[in-house]
């Protein structure tokens, strides 16, 4: 070893130095390790809260789907109900208008008007008079012709079905907005 030139005291000094460094690398690689433990431990931590948070999200979108279905589902009810309500009305009205209409055609029924009598343009005198069918209240009356009646209650049957279809409008409006 003197060759090198060096002397025990440097081999020593060498040897100290070089275990120092291997020390002192261990414990930067322990400290590392242990410092990626932590970092891998925080990772876990985030990963499971955030799992977590996907549950309870998708709970809480499962629980909001059911309500907006358990809504749909009571508004198709209702509105179902609406329509029944609707067709009983329609066809009650339609029956009606039928049963009006072969009422007049087999003279059964006779439509009348009421005639101004203090109108000096009427022109006739019609007495007023109870026919079998009616009752007169007062003033004169004229009979309509069975075909005028036809049309007028054909005027009324299409009023009927409006004003039907219109309250079936405004109650599906009003189960709508509530």
């Amino acid at each position: 070893m003197p060759a090198l030139g060096l002397n025990l005291a440097t081999y020593r000094v060498l040897s100290v130095v070089v275990l120092l460094a291997v020390v002192a690398g261990g414990s930067a690689a322990l400290a590392w390790r242990i410092q990626g433990w932590r970092y891998a431990g925080q990772l876990a931590e985030q990963a499971r809260l955030h799992s977590e948070t996907l549950d309870q999200l998708a709970l809480s979108a499962g629980t909001q789907q059911r309500a907006e279905q358990d809504k749909r589902l009571v508004l198709e009810q209702q509105l179902q109900a609406i329509e029944q309500v609707h067709y009983r009305a329609l066809t009650d009205a339609q029956r009606d208008q039928g049963r009006l209409r072969d009422r007049l055609a087999t003279a059964d029924l006779r439509l009348s008007v009421l005639l101004d009598a203090d109108d000096p343009r009427a022109g006739c005198a019609v007495p007023a008079s109870a026919t079998s069918g009616g009752l007169v209240h007062a003033g004169s009356r004229a009979r309509l012709d069975p075909a005028h009646a036809q049309r007028i209650i054909a005027i009324t049957d299409a009023g009927d079905r409006g004003l039907i279809a219109l309250q079936a409008c405004q109650a599906y409006v009003r189960a709508i907005l509530h």
